[in-house]
């Protein structure tokens, strides 16, 4: 990289901190009307930029890689996930990608957690029915949900979100289980009062609530697959605020208006931002669009890793946040 400042070229509107601080420390080129730019124009970015800052909206692929100029030697993605990059072409092509990974954790676990009462309680069809005026008062038999406290949460995914979920849920008086690649300390365990259940399908079976808070991966591609999904009992509910791509939201879509399952909520969606549009019609699906990480703190915490990392890339340094295709 030139001993001058980098080009730094930014996809998407950053807040206006951030992006002030970017525009001191580097030369920034920002996008002003934070419209989602297309394959043509993240192309002709990487012709140019030094350094790239795409958010999780932005498809850096091969496609779009290969036509990157000698120039790009980084990738400092706004955001924890890197699905969207193509990490082994850029590691081909010499360029170092960055996440902003530890900053979202406890954003997204209140989100998980605000999702499992809404749909447990039917928060979301109490507010519609208030608001359509149809509301006759209270009734004992109306708007029956159900508690949480005492019923099994599953937690797919027991990273640094879903140990804070765990910890979140153990307060609500769940009973936390987990599937992870790897067991988590017997001291993490203890103190959550986790149960660690190395077959997922096994897990799946016996659960009242599934959370899942594993990144998409390859191998977690529709993990939850629509043989796993009919695992679950009729009465469960499961909640994703991780990928889209992880569930078969189609076969989730078929179970809910079967009645195969109790319900959902959703924050994520296989093909964001289109929504199945069968799924807009169940009353039983709380849908959110995409809040996991939407905190003014946790957004400047974002644009903080990210010019930590550019700064220390621009000064001959390893970033802290380096990605490296092993680690997914």
């Amino acid at each position: 990289m030139s001993t001058q400042k980098p080009l730094v070229v930014v996809t998407r509107r950053l807040p206006d901190p951030i992006e002030t601080r970017m525009m001191e420390l580097f030369r920034a080129r920002l996008n002003l009307d934070d419209t989602p730019w297309t394959q043509a124009q993240l192309i002709e970015a990487v012709k140019e930029a030094e350094v790239l800052v795409p958010t999780v909206t932005d498809r850096i692929d091969a496609a779009v890689l290969s036509q990157a100029g000698p120039q790009l030697r980084l990738i400092a993605s706004f955001g924890t996930g890197v699905d969207h990059i193509d990490l082994k072409t850029a590691r081909q092509r010499g360029i170092t990608v960055t996440n902003t990974p530890g900053v979202l954790t406890e954003d997204t676990a209140d989100m998980t957690m605000a999702l499992i009462l809404s749909v447990s309680r039917r928060l979301t069809e109490g507010e519609r029915l208030v608001r359509s005026g149809a509301w006759g008062g209270w009734s004992p038999t109306a708007m029956l949900g159900h508690r949480i406290s005492g019923k099994r949460l599953g937690i797919v995914g027991m990273g640094r979100i879903g140990s804070a979920v765990a910890l979140r849920a153990k307060g609500f008086g769940l009973s936390v289980h987990y599937h992870n690649r790897r067991r988590v300390h017997e001291d993490i365990e203890t103190e959550l009062e986790a149960t660690y259940w190395e077959s997922l399908d096994q897990m799946l079976a016996r659960m009242d609530i599934v959370s899942i808070n594993c990144p998409h991966t390859p191998a977690t591609y529709h993990l939850l697959s629509a043989r796993r999904l009919k695992l679950l009992q009729h009465h469960a509910i499961i909640v994703n605020t991780s990928r889209g791509e992880v569930i078969d939201e189609n076969a989730l879509t078929r179970m809910l208006a079967n009645g195969e399952m109790a319900g959902a909520g959703l924050d994520v969606f296989e093909h964001e931002p289109a929504v199945n549009p069968k799924l807009l019609k169940l009353d039983s699906v709380v849908l959110l669009p995409h809040l996991g990480s939407a905190t003014i703190e946790g957004r400047m915490a974002m644009g903080e890793k990210v010019i930590i990392n550019i700064k220390t890339f621009a000064d001959g340094h390893t970033p802290p946040d380096r990605v490296l295709e092993a680690m997914f």
